[in-house]
């Protein structure tokens, strides 16, 4: 098979998953409202998700998801479910089913189990409204008949990208509604790539009796003792009523040493560069780093977001390339 028959090929696949992305958009209404509000006021149970074969992967996605987003939420292998792993439903509990028939025989106890329970409550995504899972759920969701991609329309393709797309437009409908951000996100994600991302410069400043302060009188054959004990480059000035009112790196020094003659006697003060830039501590630290390199500076003051004035950290360059930020 030459190349370019084979890229056709692909192609066409993805058209027909993108037609059946589009009738998906069409069939959302009222029906999702409802899956959105019963997971978010799931406050007291959990959310259980489960589907046979295809649909079963598809309900891992969804399970994971939710969970990622700080939803409880968990799969539930349904071929197993019938042999005690339905104790893990308990009273208060979402079950969400994913089937596209809607008649999986591993289904159904699960079904018959929740319906004897009014306090569990049934979601079933399915494509066949005279189904048994349509039929006994509580919320149902009615997913679009769609051509699968492929020769045969027998390989599920279409049928599983559409499934995955409900549970993602689910799971973000759901964070908005919540106003879950990036640092609630970054809880449930502490490791990895991905964390690397949502530090903070909370997370990375330098903080405590390592801040280089130094007061506005201090003379500079001082102020320079304690820029050589703190080794990071930078000195942060503050007045008597600790407030920042400057900043003054290895480099401005050197620079001002050319001068002034009598530079060891000259107040730190007068040499200061006035009110430095400084950053809420909350400030994903790639952030903080475009701000630097946008003014071409290499540390920033830090502050706590309620008195700007008031440094409690410094964040440095070095420490964020240190931690790979990029």
């Amino acid at each position: 098979m030459k190349n370019n028959k084979i890229n056709l090929i692909a192609k066409n696949v993805i058209q027909d998953e993108i037609f059946a992305l589009k009738k998906m958009k069409s069939s959302i209404g009222s029906s999702l409202n409802q899956i959105v509000k019963t997971i978010i006021n799931c406050k007291n149970g959990k959310i259980i998700i489960s589907g046979v074969g295809k649909s079963g992967i598809i309900s891992r996605k969804w399970a994971a998801t939710f969970s990622s987003i700080g939803i409880p939420s968990f799969f539930l292998d349904a071929s197993n479910s019938s042999h005690g792993d339905m104790g893990q439903i308990s009273s208060n509990d979402v079950v969400v089913l994913i089937s596209l028939s809607g008649q999986s025989e591993e289904l159904k106890n699960i079904i018959k189990f929740t319906s004897r329970n009014k306090n569990i409550k049934l979601i079933g995504i399915t494509s066949k409204k005279e189904s048994v899972l349509y039929k006994n759920s509580d919320i149902k969701f009615l997913l679009p008949s769609v051509k699968e991609a492929g020769p045969g329309n027998i390989v599920p393709t279409s049928s599983t990208t559409i499934q995955l797309a409900l549970g993602d437009a689910i799971a973000i409908a759901c964070m908005r509604y919540n106003k879950f951000g990036k640092l609630d996100f970054k809880k449930f994600h502490p490791g990895g790539a991905l964390s690397m991302k949502l530090k903070t410069v909370g997370d990375l400043m330098i903080s405590g009796n390592k801040i280089p302060f130094v007061q506005e009188k201090i003379k500079m054959k001082n102020a320079l003792k304690i820029l050589i004990k703190k080794g990071l480059g930078v000195l942060i000035i503050k007045n008597n009523k600790n407030i920042t009112t400057g900043i003054l790196t290895d480099g401005d020094l050197k620079r001002s040493n050319r001068k002034f003659k009598n530079f060891d006697d000259i107040k730190i003060k007068s040499i200061m560069k006035k009110n430095p830039k400084s950053v809420n501590k909350d400030m994903l630290a790639t952030e903080s780093l475009y701000i630097m390199n946008k003014n071409e500076i290499t540390s920033l003051c830090v502050n706590n977001g309620k008195q700007k004035k008031k440094t409690i950290g410094i964040i440095t360059v070095h420490a964020l390339l240190s931690a790979n930020i990029r």
